[in-house]
């Protein structure tokens, strides 16, 4: 059974929610393309890479006068320094992360294990002063940079891995979340990029819809989430996040205890 469109929009919201939050949009995509049982197409795979490109764009139109001043350059060039790590690793590490994303177990117990850290994250940082990331260093950028390499295993988080990073560079939550918010734009713009380059003979003409109407969804849920996200991380911190976190990564386990096939 090929993706239909009310997949393709589920699949959309799935990303559009979980790609900035540090809950790990990959266990999700695990349990909802499984539950529609079309975790096995190979266009499932590249439609989850692809709308990642309308997540970004959220990014972008968000901060756009963070991205679109002129006098901005030495924030480009930190946003640079820090996605170098992530670059290299992945470069090198590209075959055995995508062996790691076939292991359902592995991708389960990185989320209960980063659920249990997001428990204590604000205990721990709770007295960061650092509330904007306009005087960060270019060793803080790198710093960050190392920590998102640790989201290189399935179900850890990018944005958990670099909101750490940042707290653990003395950045208050809000300037942390901000910052991995950045961040994102040219990481997974290269990695979407990279794939789609290996995978785009793949794309057949009646799937030009379906990754048009994906982007587009994934782009307006983005946009909500991350407002959503900001406010409520400044209030009440990452503890709800972790709980959430664990609960997802035991699910995971009990389907496939139980046989359900889960594959990304």
């Amino acid at each position: 059974m090929h993706m239909t469109i009310w997949q393709a929009i589920i699949l959309a919201i799935i990303e559009g929610i979980t790609e900035f939050l540090p809950v790990s949009s990959t266990g999700h995509m695990i349990i909802v393309a499984a539950l529609m049982h079309i975790n096995e197409q190979p266009f499932t795979k590249l439609f989850e890479v692809h709308i990642q490109f309308g997540a970004i764009l959220a990014v972008v139109v968000l901060y756009r006068q963070k991205f679109f001043s002129i006098t901005n350059f030495s924030f480009f060039l930190k946003l640079l320094v820090a996605f170098i790590p992530a670059a290299v690793f992945g470069f090198l590490l590209n075959d055995w992360i995508d062996a790691l994303l076939e292991n359902v177990v592995v991708v389960a117990i990185n989320l209960v294990v980063g659920g249990i850290i997001l428990l204590f994250v604000d205990k721990w940082f709770a007295n960061k002063t650092q509330d904007s990331t306009n005087d960060m260093t270019y060793l803080q950028a790198l710093s960050i940079g190392f920590f998102q390499c640790i989201a290189m295993l399935p179900g850890v988080s990018r944005s958990a891995a670099t909101m750490i990073g940042g707290q653990w560079q003395g950045f208050t939550r809000k300037a942390a979340a901000e910052f991995s918010f950045f961040l994102a734009v040219p990481t997974m713009f290269a990695a979407s990029a990279y794939k789609l380059l290996k995978t785009y003979n793949q794309i057949q003409p009646g799937d030009i819809q379906l990754l048009a109407i994906g982007n587009l969804v994934a782009f307006v849920v983005a946009l909500l989430a991350i407002r959503f996200f900001i406010n409520y991380l400044t209030q009440y911190g990452f503890k709800i996040f972790g709980y959430y976190r664990i609960m997802v990564g035991l699910l995971i386990l009990l389907l496939w205890a139980i046989g359900v096939q889960l594959k990304v």
